[in-house]
């Protein structure tokens, strides 16, 4: 799949020598060792080294419905055959098709987003609507590599409308780790699509799927389930949980981050749940900021 496009990019890179078998491919993928190259709240990157020990040790088919920064997915990539990642934000998706697809054009979007940047170019470009796929991917990436904290938000109407960060010198463009992730992507489809479009997909042996939602507030200063103009309530966590029940009914091997509160633990009661040490980040109060748990639940 995609092999042209991996040997043009593996070149690119340096690597010259792939054969580009599934095995070369997975070698591939483990050298470069891709990595998010988004900057995402609630992204999970920190958090990998104790959830290891939850992964299944065999993946054929990698299935994230809340897509968001991917860490995991890059984590495990060089160990799954195929992949479905999914989001109900259409502009993310757009992004991850892009680097799949055309990412040394869209470097070359983002190289002149680096020369321009400014308070001027930032304002202008945040105002730009109906761009084509390539140069809305390239805005997408510029914006959160200079916005405030690196937060996505949208208004009612679907407009991104953060500030701009007070960053000295943003590395907006890093062609190696947009390459590097454009590798690992390659096995991957790319939908938009609701979380439970999982259940028309997963079913066989070796699939493994991961929910990263929108966590559940802990408290009502905590209350950010809205990413973008679709909020995820107290109704869509308990559709979720059916959906993750339905997965674990038949065999399915699921695994799922959320806030430890209460209300989570009592849905998820019966299955595995795992105590994660966490931390805040995004907080008004920089005294609210600070170390946290959060739960893991697993259907093995």
């Amino acid at each position: 799949m995609f092999r042209w496009h991996l040997a043009t990019i593996c070149e690119n890179i340096g690597e010259h020598s792939y054969r580009y078998s599934d095995c070369m491919v997975a070698a591939a993928i483990s050298e470069l060792n891709p990595r998010p190259f988004l900057k995402w709240a609630g992204g999970k990157g920190r958090l990998i080294e104790q959830y290891q020990p939850y992964f299944p040790s065999h993946i054929d088919t990698y299935y994230e419905p809340f897509l968001g920064g991917g860490a995991i997915f890059f984590h495990l990539s060089a160990r799954i055959k195929r992949a479905v990642l999914a989001d109900i934000n259409p502009e993310l998706v757009n992004v991850y098709r892009c680097v799949r697809d055309q990412v040394d054009c869209l470097i070359e979007h983002l190289q002149d987003h680096q020369r321009c940047h400014s308070h001027a170019h930032y304002y202008a470009v945040r105002q730009q609507h109906y761009l084509p796929p390539l140069q809305r991917a390239a805005r997408l990436i510029y914006l959160n590599k200079t916005c405030y904290n690196g937060l996505y938000r949208e208004n009612s109407q679907g407009h991104f409308n953060v500030p701009m960060g007070r960053y000295k010198t943003p590395a907006i463009c890093n062609p190696g780790g947009l390459r590097a992730a454009s590798v690992a992507l390659q096995v991957a489809r790319i939908e938009v699509w609701p979380f439970e479009h999982i259940l028309s997909l997963a079913g066989d042996e070796g699939d493994f799927v991961y929910f990263d939602p929108p966590y559940h507030p802990i408290s009502v200063t905590s209350n950010f389930t809205a990413y973008n103009r679709y909020a995820f309530t107290a109704a869509d966590q308990r559709r979720l949980q059916q959906t993750f029940a339905r997965l674990a009914w038949r065999g399915v091997r699921s695994m799922l981050s959320n806030s430890d509160c209460p209300f989570i633990r009592e849905l998820y009661r019966g299955f595995p749940t795992h105590t994660i040490q966490s931390s805040r980040s995004i907080n008004s109060n920089a005294r609210r900021r600070g170390k946290i748990t959060e739960l893991l639940v697993t259907s093995y």
